[in-house]
């Protein structure tokens, strides 16, 4: 079955490591950073703060989203934080509004495994983008904890400072009720869903 695996969470809790995971295990879906879409977005305008509070980014993500799973790939993986709750109902609700199955998937981590894991990520302190791109994710790390508390029904919240990424990994393909490949080219038998009564 078609799905859109939307990967949520704070920054360093995990979310881009995750869907390398569930890439090896499902190579034929698409990766589909919604970052990007900002950058490009930046090529025409001043950068002016964060890219979500444009209204433009949040539409093209959807359509991207749309095209990308709709053209190129049964499953679609965005690593993507969306922490403000307007604009994740936005986006994930029009991805639902066009007829796609998401199954949004929220790393929660304690605050303090946030942080050490993002001044772990500076590996050039000198560098202007590291240190800034560090500083930019400090000052949102007490929200984004505090996140996990707000997040919809039917979400599926995952420990991602207690479990290895390979577990995360298990708990979403059972979740997605998706096949994955093993190293031989085997797939294995389909996973149980969340959903079912079993």
């Amino acid at each position: 079955m078609p799905v859109i695996i939307w990967i949520n969470g704070g920054f360093g809790a995990g979310k881009t490591t995750l869907a390398e995971e569930l890439h090896r295990r499902l190579p034929d879906a698409v990766v589909y950073d919604p970052e990007d879409v900002g950058l490009m977005l930046w090529k025409w305008m001043r950068p002016n703060g964060d890219f979500q509070h444009l209204p433009s980014w949040r539409e093209l993500v959807v359509a991207t989203a749309l095209s990308l799973r709709r053209h190129h790939a049964d499953t679609l993986i965005v690593p993507m934080s969306l922490i403000r709750d307007a604009c994740r109902a936005e986006i994930l609700g029009g991805l639902a509004d066009a007829g796609e199955e998401v199954l949004h998937v929220f790393l929660e981590a304690d605050a303090g495994v946030l942080r050490e894991r993002l001044n772990a990520r500076v590996t050039h302190p000198d560098r202007k983008w590291d240190q800034a791109a560090r500083e930019f994710g400090m000052t949102g790390v007490d929200e984004m904890a505090a996140a996990a508390a707000r997040q919809p029904g039917g979400t599926l919240m995952l420990g991602s400072d207690r479990l290895t990424p390979a577990e995360l990994a298990d708990e979403v393909l059972a979740a997605a009720d998706l096949r994955q490949v093993h190293g031989d080219g085997k797939q294995m038998r389909q996973a149980r869903s969340l959903d079912s009564k079993d």
